[in-house]
């Protein structure tokens, strides 16, 4: 068992490994009971299906401990937000007190999510913050949920709640609060979370006081600082046994629309020098014209919370802060965007790509834990008036999806899963929404060759489809990317699938929506369908056996022609409805054969002659993008020249290198 080794407190006595041990644990269960109380008390949907994260900071505004199903993208930001707190008021914090904040510009996240920070205090002296942030399902701002893509500047997105006192000395500022509240959609529900996470904090604040009654102050605050110092040469030892050296990638959001077709760069340079892991992201592009741009708090989340996942065993607090540095350079980029730029969607924007970026380089470190590409989050909400109910209140359905996390160096990425966002959030259950919105659900389940073909497979990503009941008002908007930037593959494998909406799919006038909008009409009776993209593959995928292929095909996650396509395995079909299959075992040393021969030249095809075989329809999105590299509208099939250029460029880095 890894502990620390004896310590002395500030009375001069020794904290022993046991004692040590047992407070560092005390600390996590003093966070999880502030986040079972947020669960059992919320009045949100969205934080209900654990959209929230909790910490306890030291009186520093350290993070001590956060808890064990956060949000990813919390971790890197909580102390921000509580020492921006402290900077606000100084001296001016006291016993009962509680404190507000949701301002992405001072390290928080984006305007949806709102924290409550509450200080604990013994003996009249600051020991510690109980903190916890949630996602709050509208914060105001021009479009319901407050997701309004076309936002360049943070006015159209809500409210900002920079630090403020909610609670003064145990009286509770209704008048504030009010305020507050009635500038959303869902004043009563914003109200009642508030009420929630701000009594979850106390639930935290008497867990510690509990402690220090038991282990006396001293002990506990010299426990809250071993417990990050622990941390910090966990993490500075690990790193002495790994290759020293610098390594860079780049990855890509979709467009800014500012500045015409073309991908936006958001490069990651790694290095390690035996003295701690040191980033650069200097290199990234300017802000874009639109939400998804990364406050700088964001940005740090990202590399921690990536650095974080090949380090699984080591807990997480301001120690591996200590560990980790990353130069985000000046604000004015699309990694420190700062105020006033648009930033609600930095998740689906630069948030993912570093952390997807971060995941690349460090399997080249760490092969072993190697993982290619993962799906992006996605959001999609449907906001209008409830015409279920006679008063037509407002309803916001806000949805988001599971779907694929990258194939790894020993085996298939996962399928249906959370996004690297944060992997505590859970799958909103289908009844509950449709018994809040007036959406029904008529499609939710695994979208088959939505997995990046490699010799170890991306996870597979979801399709899932909605229709509009009774509902009046009623605008739709959807916060992604992975449209153009498609989720791709490592050493050889293969990307998934674009991103993006469509609207009435089995209609004549259907639409490609893509994969970010906002505020577009929609009515009754009019269908949407939103799939999730699988993982990128990982390995040559003419490598992977034909056995296992075989076996995809049996259970749906891979169709036979696909098997053809990407795999190159022949598979006869027997009786589908029995799922006998059998491999064509001279069909498909044929087909690799062939592929391993053309496979390089489908990358230096005439890019607008492939736009015309799939507007011909002799091609499909997937023959498009995992074999010729070429980047559409995948409404109109419109060549975009400068996206296929660049992704092209990373294929060839990523995949075609890797071919033997």
């Amino acid at each position: 068992m890894n502990t620390a080794p004896p310590t002395k407190t500030a009375g001069g006595r020794e904290l022993d490994p046991v004692t040590f041990e047992v407070l560092k644990n005390a600390f996590a269960t003093s966070v999880d009971l502030m986040s079972e109380q947020i669960l059992r008390t919320c009045y949100s949907f969205v934080i209900y299906s654990r959209d929230f994260s909790s910490a306890l900071c030291d009186r520093h505004g350290n993070t001590v401990m956060q808890g064990s199903a956060d949000i990813a993208v919390h971790v890197g930001t909580l102390h921000f937000q509580c020492k921006a707190v402290m900077e606000e008021f100084g001296d001016d914090i006291h016993p009962g007190d509680v404190f507000m904040i949701n301002d992405p510009y001072r390290g928080g996240t984006h305007f949806n999510d709102v924290s409550f920070i509450r200080p604990i205090f013994a003996e009249e002296e600051i020991i510690g913050f109980a903190q916890n942030k949630g996602h709050w399902a509208d914060i105001g701002g021009s479009v319901p949920g407050s997701f309004d893509v076309s936002a360049s500047e943070h006015f159209g997105e809500g409210l900002r709640i920079t630090p403020l006192r909610i609670w003064s000395g145990g009286r509770f500022l209704h008048d504030v609060a009010q305020l507050l509240v009635f500038n959303t959609r869902a004043p009563d529900q914003a109200m009642g979370d508030l009420h929630a996470q701000s009594e979850a904090t106390a639930v935290c604040e008497r867990e510690v006081l509990r402690l220090i009654e038991k282990y006396l102050k001293d002990t506990v605050l010299e426990a809250m600082q071993e417990t990050q110092d622990y941390v910090c040469r966990t993490v500075l030892e690990s790193l002495r046994e790994l290759p020293q050296g610098e390594w860079e990638t780049v990855d890509y959001l979709d467009e800014d629309p500012a500045n015409g077709e073309g991908l936006v760069p958001v490069r990651v340079k790694l290095r390690l020098d035996g003295e701690g892991i040191h980033y650069d992201l200097t290199g990234s592009a300017p802000a874009v014209s639109t939400f998804l741009n990364s406050g700088y708090g964001t940005t740090f989340s990202a590399v921690y919370a990536g650095t974080k996942t090949f380090f699984p065993e080591v807990p997480l607090n301001s120690g591996f802060y200590e560990a980790v540095t990353a130069d985000i350079g000046d604000e004015g980029t699309v990694v420190n965007a700062g105020w006033p730029h648009a930033v609600t969607g930095f998740c689906s924007g630069p948030y993912e790509k570093v952390m997807n970026a971060v995941f690349e380089l460090w399997s080249q470190i760490i092969p072993e834990r190697a993982m290619a590409c993962a799906f992006n989050l996605e959001y999609l909400l449907v906001g209008g008036h409830d015409d279920r109910v006679s008063a037509s209140p407002y309803f916001m359905w806000y949805d988001w999806m599971a779907g694929g996390w990258g194939g790894r160096s020993t085996k298939d990425g996962s399928s249906a899963t959370a996004p690297v966002f944060g992997t505590g959030l859970a799958v909103q259950p289908v009844e509950g929404q449709e018994r809040l919105s007036p959406v029904l659900t008529t499609q939710h389940a695994i979208s088959r060759d939505s997995g990046g073909p490699g010799r170890y497979r991306g996870g597979c990503g979801i399709d899932k489809g909605g229709i509009l009941t009774d509902a009046a008002g009623t605008v739709m908007s959807y916060c992604c990317d992975r449209g153009r930037s498609v989720t791709w593959g490592i050493q050889g494998g293969l990307p998934s699938i674009p991103h993006g909406v469509w609207l009435n799919p089995d209609a004549a006038d259907r639409r490609y929506l893509g994969a970010a909008f906002s505020n577009v009409p929609i009515g009754p009776g009019d269908h949407f369908q939103q799939p999730s993209a699988g993982g990128g593959g990982y390995g040559d995928p003419l490598e992977r056996p034909a056995a296992e292929v075989l076996e995809d095909v049996i259970d749906d996650y891979v169709s036979v022609e696909r098997a053809a396509k990407d795999y190159g395995v022949a598979i006869i079909i027997n009786d589908a409805e029995l799922d006998d299959y059998e491999i064509d075992e001279a069909g498909t040393q044929e087909l690799r054969i062939r592929i391993r021969a053309e496979r390089l030249g489908w990358l230096d095809e005439d890019p607008a002659g492939v736009a015309e075989r799939f507007r011909a329809g002799d091609l499909d999105t997937h023959d498009v993008v995992r074999r010729y590299g070429v980047i559409l509208d995948w409404g109109t099939g419109e060549l975009q020249p400068n996206s296929t250029e660049q992704f092209r460029e990373s294929m060839r880095k990523r995949s075609a290198q890797h071919w033997h």
